[in-house]
């Protein structure tokens, strides 16, 4: 087959840490086709863009695009009008490909007929808190079975992580919705799986995500995953799902059994003390360290309650 022209952005915001290795981890592609690289750079406020300045200095590849919101979807948009190729590749600046992702996303796109092809987000972290997380969000008992987190087999998808788009097919459905802060994928394959297209996931593509390095900064990501989800499940009522309602309804049984056990019964405290035992035995059994099996329990608990509230708590006003 005749490999097309593949325009891969990003939208950047404060990745100093990470974005020389995403940029070179596309660069270094073992694509035949022509590829383009633009960067949607945000309001940073650390080495980021003299970072994207350097490596747009060595490689007239890299191209610089200003997304003076910072925001997501924002930025995507940006950098998709600015594309010259039919073929978008979406990743972050915290994220990883490995040296096939784009020629195996070209061929699936090509078998399937597929807008929208992506694969596994493959959580790694560097530290062994990071490493904790990763565990966490590689299993069941942290984010459910969506098969982008925990694999599976080859097949339609609701959604995928990032993802390989026919520009075309972006453009039809008006691109990204720039009022979602956050949910935005969730929301564009669903627009895209409305108007007819397919989304597919393949697990022989694998990105590599950094996850969050302290517990604070998991609890707000997982609060806000809560809040938007909620947020999309009232502007698309199509997209409500049980692996997404389940953190809400336990947060809501957890509070109400620790208050019943504190005013009304001790028998009360029953539903809250299993939940505590279960993800306590489920941190030991997928724990791969002595650390991970002490700190899963904390990062599974902060997961949950957390897009629980998120859920909970997401005001109407969030989408205008």
């Amino acid at each position: 087959m005749k490999f097309p022209g593949v325009s891969v952005v990003l939208p950047i915001l404060n990745e100093e840490r990470f974005l020389k290795h995403a940029i070179e981890a596309i660069l270094q592609q073992e694509y035949p086709g022509e590829l383009e690289v633009i960067l949607a750079l945000g309001p940073s406020t650390d080495r980021t863009h003299q970072i994207a300045q350097e490596m747009h200095n060595k490689d007239s590849r890299v191209l610089l695009v200003e997304s003076p919101s910072g925001r997501t979807a924002a930025g995507l948009n940006l950098a998709i009008k600015c594309a010259s190729f039919e073929i978008i590749c979406r990743i972050d600046g915290h994220a990883e490909i490995s040296k096939t992702y784009i020629r195996d996303a070209v061929e699936i796109m090509n078998e399937t007929g597929a807008v929208n092809v992506g694969g596994i987000m493959a959580a790694m972290g560097k530290t062994p808190f990071e490493g904790a997380v990763a565990t966490a969000m590689r299993s069941p008992l942290g984010v459910g079975g969506a098969r982008f987190h925990v694999g599976g087999k080859a097949g339609p998808a609701d959604t995928v992580y990032l993802g390989l788009f026919k520009k075309s097919a972006l453009l039809e459905v008006g691109l990204y919705d720039e009022r979602f802060i956050r949910a935005q994928d969730w929301e564009l394959n669903y627009r895209l799986r409305q108007s007819g297209g397919t989304i597919w996931f393949d697990p022989r593509l694998v990105v590599t995500y950094r996850p969050r390095p302290t517990l604070k900064a998991l609890a707000k990501q997982y609060f806000e995953y809560g809040r938007w989800r909620h947020a999309l499940v009232r502007t698309h009522k199509g997209t409500a799902n049980y692996r997404y309602l389940a953190p809400p309804v336990a947060t809501t049984l957890i509070a109400l059994s620790i208050i019943g056990g504190i005013f009304l019964h001790p028998l009360l405290f029953i539903p809250a003390l299993t939940y505590a035992s279960a993800v306590l035995i489920g941190s030991l059994v997928i724990g791969k360290t002595l650390f991970e099996k002490i700190a899963l329990s904390a990062v599974l608990a902060t997961m949950h309650i957390s897009w629980g509230i998120g859920y909970l708590t997401s005001p109407r006003k969030l989408i205008t």
